[in-house]
């Protein structure tokens, strides 16, 4: 199995208020600084994304793909890469467990890239743990700055 990269963080929110912000791939080039541009291409009959198409700029990894999303519960949502041009895997989950009493959220990013061209594995891991550090930031400020009263 392939190496991946995860990493948690603590938002002052409640899981639902973080997994809203999550599912809200229009807005993803607003908070993620990695992603340009997000488009829902299908959804599930609750109308959550199943096929988002994304335009990546993360420094080493420059790609234009599209993403398969699978939810489960209310607490985690994972994907699969479905077409890339340079990705031969981007394969990832966010994982919340309540904190504070359901006040806060305990965020786990966790991502596997592989390219198609040759690149060292420490390069492979440095990109995963640079998108994996700036979504979580960004998700957290992005949570956090709409919550009223923060």
């Amino acid at each position: 199995m392939a190496e991946h990269t995860s990493s948690s963080i603590t938002i002052e929110a409640a899981p639902a208020d973080v997994m809203a912000v999550i599912a809200d791939f229009d807005r993803y080039p607003e908070w993620s600084g990695e992603v340009k541009e997000a488009e829902v291409l299908t959804k599930d009959e609750q109308g959550r994304a199943e096929q988002v198409r994304m335009l990546l700029d993360a420094g080493a990894i420059r790609d234009d793909y599209t993403l398969a999303y699978t939810w489960t519960g209310t607490d985690q949502v994972s994907w699969s890469l479905v077409k890339s041009q340079m990705l031969r895997a981007l394969d990832g989950s966010y994982t919340l467990a309540p904190a504070a009493g359901g006040r806060h959220t305990e965020v786990t990013y966790q991502l596997t890239v592989d390219v198609k061209i040759p690149m060292l594995g420490m390069i492979k891991r440095k990109a995963e743990k640079v998108i994996i550090d700036r979504a979580l930031a960004g998700l957290k400020k992005r949570v956090e700055a709409s919550r009223p009263g923060v």
